[in-house]
């Protein structure tokens, strides 16, 4: 159709062609110059009619030859035409061969790809398995970008090509070599307060990364390595293990690879636990100050006391001390008979009794009240507790862990309070009864003396 098409334009464009060329003529040679007689006219008349004779055979004669040329073109359109009809027959048979070939090769390569598919599904599998271990493992804070490939490849439709096996291959043994080794290098470290720092950094396997400042973990979510926020007691071990020059030397490793570290961040230490007993704590605290004061007064005071009492014992001469005195009632009263001296020498000691057990019931009365400080405490930390678990719930159990964690702070308190005090109340009471005693002991040992004289 294209070649008709064409042939049709080319006869019209032939066809004004030579209509122009007929009229250039026809303008050309009937230019007949003006007569003057009646002979001049008769000679133009024939000339005229020579001239348009010849004129119009040229004109048979052109369009004769035109109307050939239009043949030749109109049947080589037509030739053309059958030809280009044969070859898109043989084309549509070829494609429709190619098709049914396509169709047997998919059938082949479906056949021949079926374990192959099974493999390459194991292969994606590794690929986002290994990723994720590599993104939370501590090595990638000194190689880091190695899952981009792996996440890449897991994510493929197609099948990956050796290149890319091999590329595995090598990412996974990297992090086995990588895992067993100790090693030193120079990175930047996020500090506390969110600056970052050029640090030199020791990776132990893929358990902990060590720096002069303590343990750091690796942020998985930024990719950062981070100083922890608290170190934990653990870090002790790792000035003596960074310093060491030793083959092998104590060290603390974190075998969950940061969690732990990260929990122990939070792990309150023993003056936070003492400031969550709030005002009922520091109460305790005060009541457990005054009772040392007093234990401590009193036991200075009765070791003074007993060791002056034990000279006087062996002297007659009074002195400035419980027995002391009690010696001076009895030399002053030596007159009177044995009942109205022992009434003498029962007074003397029971005006030295109250000196000597000066403080001892407060000790025991602050012993007592501790505990129960304690457990007011425990009781509104509790209140408190339930009023949070009726507002919020109960969907959080940290919620309610730490809300009891510190109401039974304040009985924990009272506890260490009440225990020590209990202990030295007894010390404190049993030395100043057997100072008591030691008294009434000598008192009745004078009473006798001055009865064996009396008879």
């Amino acid at each position: 159709m294209k070649n008709i098409t064409k042939f049709i334009v080319a006869s019209v464009i032939l066809a004004v062609t030579s209509m122009n060329v007929f009229a250039e003529e026809a303008t050309t040679e009937t230019q007949i110059p003006k007569a003057s007689s009646l002979d001049e006219l008769l000679a133009t008349v024939k000339i005229s009619r020579t001239a348009e004779s010849a004129l119009n055979k040229r004109r048979i004669q052109q369009f004769r030859s035109a109307r050939n040329q239009q043949q030749k073109l109109l049947n080589d359109a037509i030739a053309e035409d059958k030809r280009q009809k044969r070859r898109t027959v043989q084309l549509k048979a070829q494609y429709d061969e190619n098709e049914q070939t396509i169709a047997k090769m998919d059938d082949l390569l479906k056949t021949k790809s079926a374990n192959l598919g099974e493999m390459f599904g194991v292969v994606r599998q590794v690929s986002l398995d290994t990723s994720q271990r590599i993104v939370g493992s501590v090595i990638s804070a000194q190689y880091p970008g190695r899952e981009v490939f792996l996440d890449e490849l897991g994510a493929r439709k197609e099948l990956p090509t050796i290149v890319e096996l091999q590329e595995l291959w090598v990412s996974l043994q990297t992090e086995m070599t990588q895992s067993g080794k100790i090693v030193t290098f120079q990175g930047d470290v996020i500090l506390g307060d969110g600056t970052k720092q050029s640090t030199e950094v020791t990776r132990v396997g893929v358990f902990n990364l060590l720096s002069d400042a303590g343990y750091i973990v690796y942020n998985t979510s930024i990719g950062e390595m981070q100083e922890l926020v608290r170190q934990p007691e653990a870090a002790d071990t790792v000035s003596g293990y960074l310093g060491s020059s030793a083959a092998a030397a104590e060290l603390a490793v974190d075998p969950s690879r940061g969690s732990l570290l990260r929990l122990l961040t939070q792990k309150k230490t023993t003056m936070e636990r003492y400031h969550q007993g709030g005002v009922v704590g520091y109460v305790i605290t005060v009541l457990l100050l005054i009772g040392l004061i007093i234990v401590t007064e009193r036991i200075i005071n009765l070791t003074i006391v007993g060791s002056k009492i034990k000279k006087q014992a062996t002297s007659s001469t009074p002195g400035n001390n419980p027995l002391g005195r009690i010696m001076t009632v009895f030399q002053a009263n030596t007159d009177l008979d044995t009942d109205d001296l022992e009434l003498k020498l029962d007074e003397a000691v029971l005006k030295e009794t109250p000196k000597i057990e000066r403080g001892v019931n407060i000790i025991k009365v602050l012993a007592a009240v501790s505990p129960l400080l304690g457990l007011l405490g425990t009781v509104t930390g509790m209140i408190a507790t339930f009023q949070s678990i009726t507002l919020f719930g109960t969907g959080d159990p940290k919620l309610m862990a730490g809300g009891i964690s510190t109401a039974l702070m304040t009985t924990v308190l009272g506890l260490i309070s009440a225990i020590p005090l209990i202990f030295l109340h007894s010390i404190v009471a049993g030395k100043s009864k057997s100072m008591v005693h030691i008294l009434e002991e000598q008192s009745t040992g004078l009473l006798a003396e001055h009865a064996e004289k009396g008879a």
